[in-house]
């Protein structure tokens, strides 16, 4: 607006010294720039009683308009502008360079809990949200991304080709599915986790291409059941799966081809005898989940070992699953 008016300005002065004094446009647009900035060079041609008026009536609107032009940058500065504009392009070539990362869509109060999980646990995001307002005004590490989740190019600019996961946590059902499509239409290998907040939503959504799809309702009022019935255990549940600042976890485990635990038994492997490391249960390939393994158990590469120990023991255990 302000870069406007000047123009605009500059065009009249210009148009006006050409009708009332005859000159040509180059010298009419000098003797308009020299007014409004107030330089004080001479005249390019004596004025008339009528060009003198003008100039005036000029002079007084460049001062106006330069006023306005400094009081607009000034407020472009101080309100943080052009620090959010380079901040913006900063936070871009971060996501540009993100590889294997997670992507949330939606920061309602979901989504801030699943931001604060992935930010424990160490796993690199980028959050997509459409409403400036629920984005916080310091974001601080977590890259941010104002747009809709649901366009095809704002989750190519978050690098959805470059991601290993989504999570979809828009409190519109209807929004979710169309996130879980565009997704798995961008990046089939992605691994895609989405909301249901609706009875029949999670179907659509496992339909839809989703490999997990959560009912929130169902989860909460089944939890709030067991809480009242099985407190104790719910305790512990919420503990060994809650990340952040505690020592006990429960994590999955996936057995690589070069790793040293490939072809033994737990027996073997001294996963619970040398790590303290308790195995839950075992995930095969084809899916077949093996609760409670026996001592005799082969672990066998692909299988995914559900683990639940202390945070450093786990580590260990990732390293000998991985061959390092």
């Amino acid at each position: 607006m302000p870069a406007a008016l000047l123009a605009l300005l500059i065009l009249a002065g210009t148009i006006g010294y050409v009708f009332l004094e005859g000159w040509s446009v180059v010298d009419a647009a000098y003797m308009t720039v020299i007014t409004i900035t107030t330089v004080g060079f001479d005249e390019v041609h004596p004025l008339t009683p009528n060009g003198l008026v003008f100039t005036m009536v000029l002079a007084m609107f460049g001062v106006g308009v330069a006023f306005y032009l400094f009081a607009s940058w000034v407020s472009f500065v101080l309100e943080g502008d052009l620090a959010e504009v380079f901040g913006r392009r900063k936070m871009e070539k971060r996501i540009k360079k993100m590889k294997d990362h997670c992507i949330v869509c939606g920061y309602g109060r979901m989504g801030k809990v699943v931001s604060r999980e992935l930010r424990a646990m160490g796993v690199p995001f980028v959050v997509i949200e459409k409403d400036r307002e629920s984005l916080p005004e310091f974001p601080g590490d977590t890259l941010f991304y104002q747009g809709d989740a649901t366009d095809d190019e704002v989750l190519m600019a978050v690098g959805i080709e470059r991601a290993s996961k989504l999570i979809s946590v828009i409190s519109c059902d209807a929004d979710n599915l169309y996130v879980v499509l565009s997704a798995k239409k961008l990046n089939p290998g992605l691994f895609v986790v989405a909301r249901a907040e609706q009875d029949g939503s999670a179907s659509k959504m496992l339909s839809a291409g989703a490999d997990k799809a959560i009912s929130t309702s169902t989860i909460g009022g089944t939890m709030i059941a067991h809480t009242a019935v099985k407190p104790t255990v719910v305790d512990f549940i919420s503990i060994a799966t809650t990340a952040g600042g505690i020592d006990l976890q429960m994590e999955e485990v996936e057995i690589e081809e070069s790793s040293k635990l490939e072809g033994l038994t737990l027996d073997q492997s001294g996963i619970g005898r040398e790590l303290g490391v308790i195995v839950v249960a075992v995930k095969k390939p084809n899916g077949r989940m093996e609760f409670n393994p026996s001592s005799k158990t082969v672990l066998m590469n692909g299988d995914v070992l559900i683990a639940l120990g202390d945070v450093a023991r786990l580590k260990t255990l990732e390293a000998y699953a991985l061959g390092a």
